[in-house]
């Protein structure tokens, strides 16, 4: 490298909002960074922003004209605590990608300042890995990552035996199969949202659905689970950089204690993405105290810890409005008493609130 190079690349990052104008240099620099995620990409934000109506607030890092990080944020209005900067709503994962650990330093601390400035009740970060800054972390999450196997027989061979018992059943005995097509997005919506209303909690609106299939194309997956001509459980996965991510997904009332429906689907959703190619399967995150997590380890799959970071500016505590709250379990048993039709149509008013 010459010394010029050197200088350069030694040079301090400059830390700038992002606009529009940057998604394509900055989708092209995620899309290459070993660490950013689906939810990294500005198709992300274009949706939140245009169904539940949050301000974007992304920030890049530049050196020497060019993008060396990013970091993906919006001002979101949360139902208790106000505003509140957080990277991303309705996303998983989020937090800082850079080139080196001082530029994702910046990045962070330009977002801190921004929060104190704007008076934000707290900057949120759902990171993957820790960022290279003391913030206040929080451990209520897990996700579960695993490789894929090179064939599609091997899923149902790896996994533990009680699961696998299981998943063979439903498939031989119950007569459980997997179709993937985007005509099921209404049997999906459907199951999502009972799902979410037997969990007590409000789901997401039509549009937000069907405009991430606008906007990501071939990289928004439906399946579902059919038992003859019923679908009686299906799933909403994202496909990126050889990945699939199984993210939302519902099942019908007695599906899964009758046909073991779940367990059929996940696996079969496994042989599926093998035989597309891919080489990884992300399970998605789950609160460590919860059913979901304890499936997801039957399932075969080793939680990691999600690097949860928070700067706390207006808020005392962090946040606590999840299903864990034992002080928000009136709220969760009035909502599961309400009928179907009636959560749906409330869910996408107060989905916007809940980021």
């Amino acid at each position: 490298m010459s010394e010029s190079a050197v200088l350069a690349s030694a040079a301090p990052a400059q830390i700038g909002a992002s606009a529009p104008a940057d998604d394509a240099e900055r989708d092209a620099f995620v899309n290459a960074h070993p660490r950013a995620t689906f939810f990294h990409l500005s198709g992300w934000r274009r949706v939140v922003e245009r169904v539940l109506c949050h301000q974007p607030a992304d920030l890049i890092a530049r050196r020497d004209g060019r993008i060396v990080g990013v970091l993906p944020l919006m001002r979101a209005h949360s139902l208790i605590t106000g505003n509140a900067l957080i990277s991303m709503p309705y996303a998983v994962y989020g937090g800082p990608v850079g080139d080196d650990a001082s530029i994702e330093e910046a990045l962070v601390r330009a977002a801190m300042a921004q929060a104190e400035r704007e008076r934000a009740s707290r900057l949120e970060l759902r990171c993957l890995s820790a960022p290279p800054v003391e913030l206040t972390p929080s451990n209520l999450y897990a996700t579960f990552i695993s490789d894929l196997p090179a064939k599609p027989e091997d899923v149902l061979a790896r996994m533990p035996k009680k699961s696998r018992a299981e998943a063979r059943k439903a498939r031989d005995k119950h007569g459980l199969t997997l179709t993937e097509g985007l005509w099921y997005f209404e049997d999906f919506y459907r199951l999502f949202h009972r799902n979410k209303r037997s969990l007590g909690s409000p789901g997401l609106p039509h549009a937000f659905f069907w405009t991430l299939r606008k906007e990501f194309g071939e990289g928004v997956r439906i399946h579902a689970v059919h038992k003859g001509s019923e679908v009686v459980a299906a799933v909403m996965s994202f496909v990126w950089r050889g990945e699939l991510m199984a993210y939302y997904s519902g099942a019908a009332d007695g599906a899964d204690r009758n046909f073991s429906a779940s367990n059929f689907m996940y696996m079969a959703l496994q042989e599926w993405s093998v035989e597309q190619g891919l080489k990884r399967f992300d399970f998605g995150r789950s609160r460590k105290d919860s059913g979901a997590f304890q499936f997801k380890e039957h399932q075969g799959f080793t939680a990691r810890d999600l690097e949860y970071r928070f700067h706390l500016v207006r808020d005392r505590g962090l946040p606590s409005l999840n299903p864990s709250n034992p002080k928000t379990k009136w709220l969760r048993d009035g909502w599961a008493r309400l009928p179907l039709s009636v959560s749906m149509a409330l869910s996408s008013e107060l989905a916007r609130y809940l980021p």
